[in-house]
């Protein structure tokens, strides 16, 4: 991507890291986030339980082995405008995304945040095209409950999602597609 005054940012992962130029993007949106007070998201540490390290000294220490605690939940949660915002990041190399690629207990997860007046979604990356699109947990469960199919089209995200387009400061302004699903959804309510 090219920016002003020269500065590049390019992203490449290789394909045993997928999902880690997305997760990149968003690591760097969340700190202009808060280094702004616009709002404060994270990433959620991965719960593990370590059973074997080995120590060959204490800044050498390496870990052996170790198992997942509890399935996680989603990516990334926080507050946004007093809001409680929860999701998960995702990228395919498909016109297509396979919904093996998320969880059932994550999209569990997000209904349940729903379900609590917060605010679930999840963002995924069309590598092929580098187009990136916000798709909110209404929108994902009234595809899942309306079709038997084992994906989504890109082209559902085309028309239900909100595309986010990468810049400069913030890197992917989500919040901003978030902020049109917000008000998309309060003009349907009424």
């Amino acid at each position: 991507m090219k920016y002003p005054n020269g500065i590049n940012k390019v992203y490449k992962v290789s394909s045993s890291n997928r999902g880690m130029a997305l997760e990149a993007m968003i690591n760097n949106t969340n700190i202009y986030y808060r280094d702004n007070n616009i709002a404060v998201v994270y990433k959620k540490p991965t719960p593990i339980t370590i059973n074997k390290v080995d120590y060959k000294s204490r800044q050498d220490a390496v870990i052996k082995e170790a198992h997942f605690i509890i399935p996680s939940t989603t990516d990334y949660n926080g507050v946004y405008k007093g809001m409680y915002i929860d999701f998960e990041a995702k990228e395919t190399r498909k016109e297509y995304f396979p919904l093996a690629n998320i969880h059932e207990h994550q999209i569990r997860h997000l209904i349940n945040i729903k379900n609590c007046g917060g605010i679930g979604f999840i963002i995924v990356r069309f590598v092929l095209d580098d187009k990136i699109y916000l798709l909110t947990i209404e929108k994902l469960e009234a595809f899942i409950n309306g079709n038997s199919r084992k994906s989504i089209p890109k082209k559902y995200f085309e028309e239900n999602g909100f595309l986010i387009k990468p810049g400069y400061k913030p890197d992917l302004d989500y919040l901003k597609a978030l902020d049109q699903g917000v008000e998309k959804s309060e003009k349907s309510i009424k």
